[in-house]
């Protein structure tokens, strides 16, 4: 048994000064009674005296009773077993203007942020958190268990947010430094990019030695089609659709997740992105099995009902067998 309000069981520490004032009285009365022939009272009198302290107990009872139903107290009457672990995941997401190719629609990039935001909806029990990059990287959530304010920020993520170009080193140093310090059994990195790195003061193999230091796996994705590809190309007649060679440098996305005991996936369009992050939820499903309670009932009610009798019980006793006796 659990109570909703513990706090109210403090209130039996008011019975100590209370009892300790009825002994006192009782103690004091008796010091003055004088009775001058006692045999022919013994009988009615040893009854009422044992009788006397009847009401008392009562009332403390139903003090008693009572703290302990506004105190709240709950049953569990089922059980549930649960998988779980501890598990934080960064997602180090490419914002650069190559991922406007539209090879997967609408756009590499919106549809890298739908897929990511569904794995997100489908692991609750997860830390999870975002970092983008383009010619430079920024945390745009920390590693959070309030999913709705991360697909909130997932929906925010747009071109131009930083500066262009591919700097996957800086990326994955940033998701690295947002979750070397976790407790976590498991550290995950997710990172995706549609190119080569070409910015940056971190190397992609730098940012790499730095995450198989802390134990950290890393599963990049690679995302886009090999050759030409469409993309929205600003022209005097304004933006027109216009065929741009798409090519990135997939040997270091495979160093990066080799290195980390991660996996290397290639997504070419937005049923093969979707088949790659259901991938990645299985291969990090959870691992401990917990038992724990799934619902909880009031049990307030009987220690009122047995308050009110007790409170009722009294009052008789009180106020009509007692005075009868004396009479």
């Amino acid at each position: 048994m659990t109570f909703s309000n513990p706090g109210y069981l403090y209130l039996f520490l008011l019975l100590i000064p209370v009892i300790g004032w009825y002994i006192y009285e009782i103690r004091k009365s008796d010091a003055s009674v004088q009775i001058s022939n006692a045999s022919s009272m013994k009988k009615q009198r040893s009854v009422r005296l044992y009788m006397l302290h009847v009401p008392f107990i009562l009332r403390i009872a139903c003090i008693i009773l009572l703290t302990i139903a506004l105190a709240r107290p709950q049953l569990s009457n089922s059980w549930s077993t649960t998988d779980t672990e501890g598990i934080d995941i960064m997602m180090a997401i490419d914002v650069s203007t190559s991922m406007q190719g539209m090879d997967l629609k609408p756009n590499r990039l919106e549809a890298a942020k739908e897929v990511a935001s569904e794995f997100v909806l489908n692991r609750p029990n997860d830390n999870i958190g975002l970092v983008v990059f383009a010619g430079e990287s920024f945390t745009q959530c920390p590693l959070t268990t309030d999913h709705a304010v991360l697909i909130n920020l997932f929906k925010e993520v747009d071109f131009g947010l930083i500066e262009d170009g591919t700097a996957i080193g800086m990326g994955l140093s940033n998701a690295v430094d947002r979750i070397k310090d976790s407790q976590a059994v498991s550290k995950v990195i997710i990172l995706l990019t549609d190119g080569s790195n070409n910015r940056g003061d971190i190397t992609p193999k730098s940012a790499t030695e730095l995450a198989k230091t802390f134990g950290i796996r890393v599963y990049t994705i690679g995302v886009g089609k090999r050759g030409e590809v469409p993309y929205p190309v600003q022209t005097p007649f304004g933006m027109q659709t216009q065929m741009v060679t798409s090519q990135f440098d997939e040997d270091i996305l495979r160093y990066i997740a080799t290195t980390t005991g991660g996996t290397y996936f290639r997504a070419t369009d937005n049923n093969t992105l979707k088949a790659i992050y259901d991938e990645i939820d299985k291969m990090e499903k959870t691992k401990l099995r917990v038992r724990e309670y799934s619902k909880k009932t009031d049990h307030f009610q009987p220690f009122l009902f047995a308050a009110l009798a007790c409170l009722l019980l009294e009052l008789i006793l009180r106020y009509w067998v007692l005075r009868t006796i004396s009479n």
